[in-house]
């Protein structure tokens, strides 16, 4: 029976799937947005939205779980800083999942797992970069 097996095995055994995850989730968390195939995405979102609530609740046992997880202390840094402040009222689904299509090699089914808030602030940059210059006199 499966009863509550939300994750499937990907082909692995459970370490190399531990490993893989932490390192995804760091990834993520680094950089904002990772393109990856759906279901180590759908594998991964749980994970990642742990440590972000871990980043919320900030105190020194929240920190050490989670750097069970977390690959690297810029990162653990990152989520408890930032990240944390960015999602302070939101109570929970801190991440979306976007479906790509095929890959071309395999036809894996791909996503991009982004955090949100990810893509206003890259709109924000281009705003702020794209405003128009002051006129020069003459």
């Amino acid at each position: 029976m499966r009863h509550q097996v939300r994750a499937g095995k990907l082909g692995r055994n459970p370490y190399h799937r531990k490993a893989m995850y932490r390192n995804l989730v760091t990834s993520l968390l680094e950089h904002e947005r990772v393109t990856t195939t759906d279901a180590k995405a759908k594998g991964v979102r749980s994970l990642a939205e742990k440590m972000i609530t871990l980043g919320k609740r900030g105190d020194l046992h929240a920190r050490r779980r989670a750097m069970r997880v977390i690959r690297s202390r810029d990162v653990a840094a990152k989520v408890f800083d930032d990240l944390a402040g960015r999602f302070r009222d939101r109570p929970g689904g801190y991440t979306r999942i976007v479906k790509l299509g095929v890959r071309a090699g395999d036809a894996a089914s791909m996503s991009i797992i982004e955090l949100l808030g990810a893509d206003e602030e890259v709109k924000n940059a281009k705003k702020s970069k794209g405003q128009a210059p002051a006129k020069k006199p003459g």
